[in-house]
């Protein structure tokens, strides 16, 4: 395997560069103060407009005369200084091209009268011929210095659009702690996949032997947070091979063919470092359908066709596969999904029970846990959740430990963090009036009933008063056990008890007293019936039928593939769902009306209240005729 350079961290090796240049910068500038504080201190120093020219023989009248305090000698130079009562100038010089000492041009006399005194001083003025040589050295390299900075800055900037085509995918395969299947809890399917993988890249002669093809590309499709970057690394770790990562959308730039050229660099690094790992991170960003944006110019469509040519234009032996993930498989361009391109797509689905045992422990490995913390508990009420929702479980939960400094993560800890990711923070500080929190009650209330007593509806799981998130109270329901389907029964079941809240608040204000806090389940009845007639056939009229509403047309608006007719029938539909959810709704809390005021009095008392207390107030209520749908 040919040697590489881990280039990871390339953002970080910008900043010393940046930093030399900052300080490059700042000396020029500091040279440019320096000349000119020079200049100016020339312009303006001791003297300068104040020197009047003598002859040596008026400097002996003056000192005659008793008018001079004293006289500098300085090579040729005299500073004569007159006396405070004498108007003279008070600075004077002369005698800049004669010779000899004073006493030699007449000055005995007035010296030895002690009318003058004399000093003389050393002739060698340092910082004197330091500000000449400046000054006549100092606007050359100047002129010099802003030349070559201009240049050096026109040479960035055409080194910065020469990089515009170059990749900037990071390569990963050097580190000291790769990461490993074993890193990689849950998901045993797509390891599966994805193992033989690995033993391609490790023993490609076995395969070779047998006739059989590298994989030219490996797609792993799921939903968000279910471990598809993860994955691929981990691939790239059993089998000890570069990884370029780069996601989508840095293929895009706003010069067309950038994409495209990047694209070229990224797939000839890759095979210099053969065999090696190419890894596409939100592919949909750059491999939307063609047909359904249009555009042959546009950016997005060039870096496509790139990346097809690339990865149809593979040798057998260049040891190079493509990984790429999405979680919008249904917008992939279709000649991406071909065979011969990616070959083998791997679905890594949401964790199962099992699996979400093993991630759970996976996060809360490191972590100080104390005994009553029940992660078998805690999977089996996470049905639904993400590997990264897990984890960001087990964060907050040692997150809520350290906010109530104790040295252990306790139960209390993962209950708040489980219920914080799942629906919302409690927002204790929100005052509500009597009236509101009475409203609220009911409402919560009129949602637990009804789901605790339709036969297909999940058990109520908790149920509280207390704002949480965007709303006013919580009613939650948890299925028992993993379910991969939902009959109809189920989901009118739903659709019920999310209409229990509105019809409490009828029956306890009146018909005009119901409030804007039925907004949210309202708006969730409705598309679940929409999601009910259109996607899984389940109308009355439109039985077994099904209308995509994805479809997008050429302006990239939502497209509507069937008739007015239709829509028509459609929403007829919806409504049907819907007045049958409030009517079963209203049947059972009719039916248990004084449940419905025991619960609510409860909730205004306690605030919060558990599955096992819920149970309990609610152990008599019955299920009217009216409300069943089978027997």
């Amino acid at each position: 395997m040919p040697e590489y350079k881990n280039t990871a961290g390339n953002k970080k090796s910008q900043k010393p560069n940046k930093t030399l240049n900052f300080l490059r910068l700042g000396i020029f500038w500091l040279i440019v103060l320096f000349l000119g504080s020079a200049i100016f201190s020339s312009m303006t120093g001791e003297g300068y407009g104040k020197v009047e020219e003598r002859t040596i023989t008026e400097i002996l009248n003056y000192a005659k005369e008793d008018k001079l305090e004293k006289i500098e000698v300085t090579g040729n130079e005299l500073k004569v200084t007159a006396k405070d009562n004498v108007d003279l100038p008070k600075v004077m010089i002369s005698r800049k091209d004669g010779a000899g000492t004073l006493q030699d041009q007449g000055f005995s006399e007035v010296i030895s009268e002690g009318k003058v005194a004399v000093e003389n001083k050393d002739n060698t003025d340092v910082f004197g011929m330091i500000m000449d040589i400046a000054l006549i050295v100092g606007p050359i390299l100047l002129v010099v210095g802003f030349l070559i900075f201009m240049m050096r800055q026109a040479q960035s900037m055409n080194n910065q659009n020469m990089g515009f085509g170059k990749a900037k995918a990071r390569l990963y395969g050097n580190e000291k702690k790769k990461v490993l299947f074993t890193d990689v809890a849950g998901n045993e399917a797509a390891k599966q996949d994805l193992s033989e993988v690995v033993d391609f890249l490790k023993n490609p002669k076995k395969y070779e032997k047998l006739g059989a093809k590298i994989p030219r590309g490996v797609l792993l499709a799921g939903d968000p947070g279910t471990g598809k970057t993860l994955m691929a690394r981990a691939v790239a770790g059993e089998a000890g091979v570069p990884f370029f990562s780069i996601s989508g959308s840095e293929f895009a730039e706003m010069f067309v063919g950038v994409g495209a050229s990047r694209v070229r660099d990224l797939f000839a690094k890759a095979k210099k470092n053969a065999p090696s790992i190419i890894f596409i991170d939100e592919i949909d960003a750059v491999a939307h359908k063609r047909d359904a944006r249009g555009g042959a110019g546009r950016e997005d469509e060039q870096t496509l066709n790139q990346i097809l040519v690339e990865m149809d234009g593979f040798d057998n032996d260049t040891g190079v596969i493509v990984i790429a993930a999405t979680n919008r498989v249904d917008m992939l361009d279709k000649a991406l999904l071909r065979p011969g391109r990616f070959d083998r797509h791997v679905n890594v689905t949401l964790p199962e029970r099992k699996d979400r045992v093993d991630i759970l422990k996976v996060h809360f490995k490191n972590k100080p846990v104390a005994d009553d913390v029940d992660i078998e508990a805690l999977a089996a009420k996470t049905a639904g959740s993400s590997g990264a929702d897990l984890a960001n479980i087990a964060n907050e939960a040692a997150i809520s430990a350290a906010r109530n400094n104790r040295k252990q993560v306790t139960n209390a800890d993962v209950t708040e963090a489980f219920e914080r990711v799942a629906i919302g923070p409690e927002r204790k500080s929100k005052v509500m009036n009597e009236q509101e929190r009475k409203t609220t009650a009911y409402h919560e209330a009129g949602h637990a009933i009804v789901g605790h007593v339709l036969p297909d509806s999940d058990p109520v799981h908790k149920v509280t008063i207390i704002p949480r998130g965007r709303t006013g109270g919580v009613t939650w329901f948890l299925p028992p056990e993993d379910r991969s389907y939902k009959s109809v029964y189920d989901l009118k079941d739903v659709l019920a008890r999310a209409m229990g809240g509105r019809v409490a608040e009828r029956l306890i204000l009146g018909k005009d007293g119901i409030t804007t806090g039925a907004s949210s389940d309202l708006q969730h009845v409705a598309e679940l019936a929409r999601e009910m007639v259109t996607a899984e056939g389940m109308g009355e009229k439109l039985r077994d039928q099904v209308f995509n509403t994805n479809e997008v047309n050429f302006f990239g608006d939502r497209a509507k593939i069937y008739s007015e007719k239709t829509s028509e029938i459609i929403d007829a539909e919806i409504e049907a769902l819907a007045k049958e959810a409030n009517a079963r709704a209203e049947a059972v809390l009719q039916a248990n009306r004084k449940y419905l005021d025991e619960l609510a009095k409860a909730l205004l008392e306690k605030e919060t209240l558990e599955e096992k207390e819920v149970a309990a107030i609610l152990k008599g209520t019955s299920l009217p005729e009216s409300a069943k749908l089978h027997d």
